[in-house]
């Protein structure tokens, strides 16, 4: 793909800019000097723009640890080894601003990627916004869009990164084997039940009702259709070559006044003799020795740690593949101090921003392209919001799927609306009555 030194649309300034649809993209840029994680804050921030919007495609960075000898920028690709990925990326029910840090497994040696769980969604807009991720000495990452806290987590919790930085103290043992008598049936069929003697299992579901009567006016000798007496016979007709001609059927015109035309037959109501197969009830095993699992072990692979050791960032690089062009980059930020990154929000992005607020604004008032009513606009922005909350965690994937698909109908965006109610209410009542705990 083809990266273009390119004025952000509405404005004088300038940004880095995806030129071309359907590419990889690839760029790097080697700092003067490593920046450390490890002592006090550091902030990490950017802007983007999805000037054409974003339907499927990446637009994050890559904070690269330093590099093996001889490695050169030319050289950079998606197998170059980062410390932190963070910003957007949306395609299908991917839809989340990204934040993974690769970590040594100080037991292993070995790097694995550790994700954020449960990120932010993706402004569905097409206007700038401002990407930050402050990292606190007390462990703390902190994600923010547009200067507004979107997620807190702390980097040694097993509840906020998948997989966690610290394994877990035990795991079930993988000898473990279940014995073969382990009964795992909470109900079992009562062996003493006996079929009743007036059980008819071939009874039927319905039968004739013999009450019914035939309705005064219906017309037996009438059929339900008819030839249509005003179709002929085509000109071009050949009956060796096309066959017999029959005129096309229409309906009965006698038959709209009748009751019913054409032989009457009673009809069917339920048996009340029906009771199905027969099968014994259900009562309490008494052998019933729960859901087995492997009993816990302690983890080889298990370690303590203070703090994460995170590499250094020697470069900033973009590598990302999408399929929109007029993604647009600019400002990237790496600052010790997050009063550094609130300035520069206030004084490079903000009135950018307020500009194309503005102008959107205005386009809003009429339909745009897409179908989609500045009310609309303003609906899918608050649902995408509502997909946000973490108790809803569970149904992030199924409320942004229902969200996408109502931007593509307009027609369909109350039934969503309605849908995502639904969802939010099982939820609600499951949270205040219980229910079956998720794994």
């Amino acid at each position: 793909g083809v990266w273009k030194h390119s004025k952000s649309e509405g404005h004088d300034d300038y940004g880095l800019l995806v030129s071309e649809k359907a590419r990889k993209y690839a760029i790097v840029n080697e700092l003067n000097e490593p920046v450390s994680l490890k002592d006090g804050s550091t902030v990490l921030q950017f802007e983007t723009r999805f000037q054409n919007g974003l339907e499927c495609g990446g637009a994050y960075l890559k904070y690269l640890r330093p590099q093996e000898a001889g490695w050169k920028a030319n050289l950079f690709d998606n197998e170059s080894p980062y410390s932190i990925m963070f910003g957007p990326d949306k395609c299908g029910a991917t839809n989340k601003v990204h934040f993974i840090l690769k970590h040594k497994n100080p037991k292993s040696g070995e790097y694995v990627e550790h994700h954020l769980k449960y990120p932010p969604s993706v402004p569905s807009d097409k206007l700038t916004h401002v990407y930050t991720a402050i990292l606190k000495p007390d462990n703390e990452v902190r994600i923010l869009i547009d200067g507004e806290e979107k997620k807190k987590a702390n980097f040694l919790s097993a509840d906020d990164f998948e997989p966690p930085l610290i394994p877990a103290k035990t795991i079930p043992d993988p000898d473990d084997k279940k014995p073969e008598d382990w009964d795992e049936r909470a109900k079992i069929p009562d062996p003493n039940a006996v079929k009743p003697d007036d059980w008819d299992e071939d009874a039927p579901m319905e039968i004739e009702d013999e009450e019914a009567v035939k309705p005064e006016g219906w017309l037996d000798d009438e059929p339900e259709e008819i030839d249509d007496p005003e179709a002929t016979k085509p000109e071009d007709w050949d009956d060796e070559e096309d066959g017999e001609w029959e005129a096309p059927k229409i309906d009965n015109p006698k038959c709209e006044t009748a009751p019913g035309c054409g032989e009457w037959k009673r009809p069917m109501k339920m048996n009340p003799a029906y009771k199905g197969k027969w099968s014994a009830p259900l009562i309490d095993n008494p052998n019933y020795k729960g859901i087995w699992k492997p009993q816990e072990i302690p983890n080889p692979d298990y370690f303590e740690l203070d703090k994460p050791d995170f590499e250094p960032i020697a470069a900033v690089g973009i590598e990302i593949w999408t399929m929109q062009d007029g993604i647009l980059f600019d400002n990237i930020l790496i600052a010790k101090n997050d009063k550094v990154a609130e300035s520069y929000r206030e004084t490079t992005w903000k009135p950018k921003y307020e500009v194309e607020k503005e102008k959107q604004k205005a386009e809003d008032e009429s339909t745009d392209s897409d179908g989609l009513s500045g009310v609309q606009k303003k609906v899918f922005d608050v649902l995408y919001k509502v997909a946000d909350i973490p108790f809803l965690s569970e149904y992030k994937l199924q409320i942004l799927d229902l969200i996408e698909k109502a931007e593509k109908q307009p027609n369909i965006t109350i039934g969503v609306i309605v849908s995502i109610l639904v969802i939010i209410l099982t939820v609600l009542f499951r949270l205040l009555f219980g229910g079956k705990k998720q794994v």
